[in-house]
């Protein structure tokens, strides 16, 4: 179906499956509205590859990707001084180490703001949808890693912000509705009508910013390790962390594992890195199994 052509291909299927179809679609040459986020947090470089060379649009339909894309538009990159991802910081924020040791998958899945599925869900509570999204946005928006951060947003108000050399900072805020970002791509260049509620600053009163903490999530800093390294290192983060997150969802491992699992997994020698979505399918296959081999003698 995507190879057929069409004026916009939304690309939603999850996981490793929708890879062949988003490629397929990147080949027309046309519009994508990219949802899948294995595309580019594993074969980003396979992927961004096609891009270039059939001069394809992607339009970013993660919030955070696309609010980054919005606050872009019609400026140069080498402007930018920084890009900031905004992150919730899940339902379990404020818990300390004791706490997170003893969390439930219920408690896990529980998101303050947004409703979405338990996978995640769970990577929200870990913040490795964050550390996700960083690798997404180095992809879509190369202005070097380095220049990508991330800062904690409770009320999931403001979807992301890009600071300008001149000081200047735009950011994106809407209601935590899919169904803007969606419909930002779908009307793109334009704009269209939406029925989400327009945001009420005056009762939202306050919007409040915190520095993520690395020593109780350390999921961002291993997406940031496995984008700096490069290669196969973000498929194998992404493999393993889908292994991770259905043995807790399942009650096999503690909640402070999943990282840990993730990072197991990352010591292994790594496979080169992949040039086709061939190469990126294999590498995510032997990530699952080092991953599962370690759970089995965890």
């Amino acid at each position: 179906a995507a190879a057929r052509g069409a004026e916009l291909t939304v690309a939603a299927i999850v996981g490793c499956a929708g890879l062949a179809p988003t490629m397929a679609a990147v080949e027309q040459g046309g519009f994508i509205a990219l949802a899948n986020k294995e595309a580019l947090v594993s074969a980003g470089d396979v992927l961004m590859d096609a891009v270039a060379r059939h001069g394809a649009t992607l339009l970013p339909t993660d919030s955070e990707h696309n609010a980054i894309f919005q606050c872009l538009h019609g400026q140069d990159l080498a402007d930018v001084r920084w890009i900031t991802l905004t992150a919730s910081g899940g339902p379990l924020r404020t818990w300390d180490s004791a706490q997170l040791e003893t969390c439930t998958p219920a408690q896990a899945v529980a998101h303050p703001n947004w409703a979405m599925g338990a996978k995640i869900s769970v990577d929200s509570a870990t913040m490795m949808n964050k550390g996700l999204e960083v690798i997404e946005a180095a992809h879509l928006f190369p202005v070097g890693l380095d220049r990508i951060r991330i800062v904690v947003h409770p009320q999931s108000v403001i979807h992301s912000l890009v600071e300008y050399r001149d000081g200047s900072t735009l950011a994106q805020l809407g209601p935590s509705d899919m169904r803007v970002p969606i419909a930002s791509c779908l009307a793109w260049p334009g704009r269209m009508d939406t029925p989400c509620k327009p945001l009420d600053l005056a009762a939202l009163g306050t919007l409040s910013f915190f520095a993520p903490d690395e020593e109780r999530f350390p999921a961002t800093r291993l997406a940031r390790e496995a984008a700096r390294a490069g290669g196969a290192a973000p498929a194998v983060l992404n493999a393993a962390n889908e292994i991770a997150v259905a043995a807790f969802l399942a009650g096999q491992i503690a909640f402070t594992r999943i990282a840990a699992l993730v990072e197991q997994t990352l010591t292994r020698p790594l496979p080169s890195a992949p040039a086709t979505l061939d190469d990126v399918l294999a590498v995510d296959s032997a990530a699952r199994g080092w991953a599962s081999e370690m759970l089995e003698h965890a």
